[in-house]
């Protein structure tokens, strides 16, 4: 996807990551993760977070969308290709090597109800669409966040409750429809 690629929604772009955009970027994760997610940078969970740069913008499979208003990134979404890493039949379902996951979707509260997230979303996708190697795009999800489940149901088709299924991790699994 060309760095050009953006969308103005009021005040907001919403486009592919800059390099300028990076440290902003990880603030907003690592506030999401610290202040609304409640556990905070986990390595074994987050080493995306300390190399985005490298993990999103020097990859070409990868990417990094961001929302700036004013200046200021205030909203995140990525892709890269990864599948889930349990259950098994999961993993088999989406395979690392041609499945596209969405990740790391987050807006600060205070810009919240603007659209951005399904901006960067839209964005994301077509991203996947244009890489032929890509055969699905997956996420996962934690329903114990505000709006995360009807958020993601009203985009994605559930493939997977952990909440009720063992291996239980409390998640939830979706799939979303590539871009034709």
């Amino acid at each position: 996807m060309s760095a050009g690629t953006e969308q103005a929604i009021g005040d907001y772009l919403v486009r592919v990551a800059r390099p300028a955009d990076v440290a902003g970027a990880r603030s907003v994760i690592l506030d999401t993760l610290y202040r609304v997610l409640g556990y905070g940078y986990v390595p074994e969970w987050h080493a995306d977070v300390v190399d985005l740069a490298g993990t999103y913008l020097d990859n070409p499979r990868h990417a990094l969308f961001v929302a700036v208003h004013q200046n200021h990134v205030v909203g995140t979404a990525a892709v890269r290709a990864r599948g889930p890493k349990r259950p098994d039949w999961l993993v088999e379902r989406y395979p690392s090597t041609s499945t596209a996951e969405l990740t790391r979707t987050y807006v600060r509260p205070e810009h919240r109800r603007h659209g951005l997230a399904n901006a960067m979303i839209d964005l994301a996708c077509e991203f996947v669409a244009s890489d032929a190697g890509y055969q699905a795009i997956y996420l996962h999800t934690d329903p114990a966040i505000e709006g995360a489940e009807p958020f993601w149901r009203s985009i994605g088709k559930e493939v997977h409750d952990s909440r009720t299924a063992e291996p239980y991790d409390g998640w939830l699994h979706f799939e979303i429809p590539l871009p034709a």
